[in-house]
């Protein structure tokens, strides 16, 4: 059985992981068996759902009790102080986006990573949507891309580290589109609008604009997606059905079982690189 430690329990994705494994038993003997944070509510509520028997203080009590660990806190800021000292200790760990905050606690994971010779997997979900995979294509039907759109919600306000908390979805989006991979050297331009915030930059030869809209109340602007290439345009919203989280739940234990990652550090890193960009812009 591979034994599954989760932190961040306060973050819905947890309830998803937690159904998909000790619930309908997705993936054989794979199972959530320890919840950091302590006897709260939340943990006992999750517990009982999941026939979870062991909640713990802190991601360092983990340790000897799960095989692999799921990073889930919404707050980015706090992922390297839970993620580097158990990749050190050779336990692969999936950190539910974003990585990091920062694209010095990225690398600092990364390193980690290295070090303990584990896998490290962190995607946004919206990379496996059906539309996303839909957009990717489209250069076989309107040309080469010039430009793509991505706009969604996100709030530079945000208390989990502003735009990296909601924002990453945009930047994995684009980058998942365009098929960029390590690209994020490009000047970032940053306006805005409103109450929104206009990001615009180059992945390759794609020019890209990211629109991040904070929700107002109950109204959320959700994700969509625009390509434009030299024979025509297309364009999709990007729906998060109710099993979202799932790819990312299978990426990581396959990379568990095979010790491989999906993904280099150079993918890895890119969206917090731009992110960082778009951050230093509005902060100027």
């Amino acid at each position: 059985m591979t034994r599954i430690g989760v932190v961040g329990t306060e973050n819905s994705h947890v309830d998803h992981f937690v159904r998909f494994l000790n619930v309908e038993h997705r993936h054989g003997t794979a199972r959530v068996v320890a919840l950091a944070g302590g006897d709260s509510e939340r943990n006992r509520v999750l517990a009982k759902t999941g026939g979870i028997e062991t909640i713990v203080v802190s991601a360092a009590d983990l340790g000897g009790l799960a095989d692999a660990v799921i990073i889930s806190s919404r707050d980015g800021r706090t992922h390297r102080v839970d993620a580097v000292p158990l990749l050190e200790a050779g336990i692969p760990v999936l950190v539910d986006k974003p990585l990091a905050a920062s694209v010095a606690d990225a690398e600092a994971i990364l390193a980690a990573a290295r070090r303990g010779g584990v896998p490290l997997v962190s995607a946004s979900a919206l990379r496996f949507v059906p539309e996303t995979a839909a957009l990717a294509t489209a250069a076989e039907r309107i040309g080469p891309l010039t430009a793509v759109h991505v706009t969604g919600p996100a709030d530079p306000a945000s208390p989990y580290a502003g735009l990296y908390f909601y924002g990453v979805h945009h930047v994995e989006a684009a980058l998942q589109i365009t098929g960029a991979r390590t690209d994020a050297s490009s000047p970032v331009h940053v306006q805005r609008t409103g109450a929104a915030v206009v990001a615009t930059t180059r992945f390759g030869e794609v020019h890209v604009v990211l629109t991040f809209v904070p929700p107002s109340g109950p109204d959320v602007v959700p994700f969509h997606a625009t390509v434009v290439g030299t024979r025509g345009v297309e364009a999709h919203p990007l729906t998060l059905g109710p099993d979202y989280n799932a790819p990312v739940l299978d990426r990581f234990l396959r990379a568990v079982e095979t010790g491989t990652p999906p993904a280099d550090d150079g993918a890895l890193l890119a969206p917090i690189a731009v992110l960082d960009a778009i951050t230093a812009e509005l902060d100027r």
